[in-house]
C-alpha cells in the first residue's frame, strides 16, 4: 500500500521563550543562552527543509486599525500567483517546488553576478546542497511572480532573505 507524502507544511514559532525578542517595545528579557536553547529545539536538518523562514514583527495598533492599507488586494495577488503558476506549468509541466536537480540546472541558470551572490551566500549561510536547491526554487518562483524570464540578483537576494531569520532576533 502506498501513502501520498506530498504536503505543504506551514508552521510558526515565537522568536524566544517569552515571544518578545525583536519587538519594538523592548520587553524581552531572555538571555542569549535561553534563546539558543529555545531555537535549538528545532533540528538543523528539519530547518533545512523549510523553504521560507522569516520574522514577522507585531503590527502597530494604528496600522492594524487603518482601513486604508497600502497592501496589495487579495485579488491582485491571486492574479499574479495564477499567472506565475501557469508559466511554471507551461515551462516544465509542474510547479517550481517539484524541480529536480537536472531541471534546476535547466530552469534556474544564473548570470555571473547572480552566481557570485549565491556562492557568497553558500559560504556565509553554510547552505547544504538541499538548501541551495531550495533557494534556487524559491528564486525561480520570485522571478515568475515578477514575470521575469531569468533569475536576477534581486530575485536571489529575496529568496536568501527568506532562508535566514531576521538578524535583529538572531542576536538576543
Amino acid at each position: 500500500m502506498d501513502f501520498p507524502a506530498r504536503f505543504q507544511l506551514v508552521t510558526a514559532m515565537n522568536p524566544c521563550p517569552c515571544g518578545y525578542l525583536g519587538d519594538a517595545g523592548g520587553q524581552c528579557r531572555c538571555t542569549p543562552d535561553q534563546v539558543a536553547r529555545y531555537r535549538g529545539r528545532i533540528s538543523g536538518p528539519l530547518l533545512d527543509r523549510i523553504d521560507l523562514q522569516l520574522f514577522v514583527p507585531r503590527v502597530a495598533r494604528e496600522q492594524l486599525l487603518d482601513a486604508e492599507s497600502a497592501a496589495e488586494s487579495s485579488s491582485t495577488v491571486r492574479t499574479r500567483v495564477s499567472a506565475a503558476r501557469r508559466q511554471q506549468l507551461l515551462r516544465q509541466q509542474h510547479p517550481n517546488a517539484r524541480l529536480g536537480p537536472r531541471e534546476l540546472e535547466r530552469h534556474c541558470r544564473l548570470n555571473p553576478e547572480t552566481r557570485e551572490l549565491l556562492e557568497q551566500a553558500m559560504s556565509r549561510l553554510q547552505l547544504s546542497a538541499r538548501g541551495v536547491h531550495r533557494v534556487l526554487r524559491v528564486s525561480r518562483t520570485i522571478a515568475d511572480l515578477a514575470d521575469a524570464t531569468s533569475i536576477e540578483v534581486v530575485h536571489l537576494a529575496e529568496a536568501l532573505r527568506y532562508r535566514e531569520l531576521d538578524r535583529a532576533t538572531a542576536s538576543a
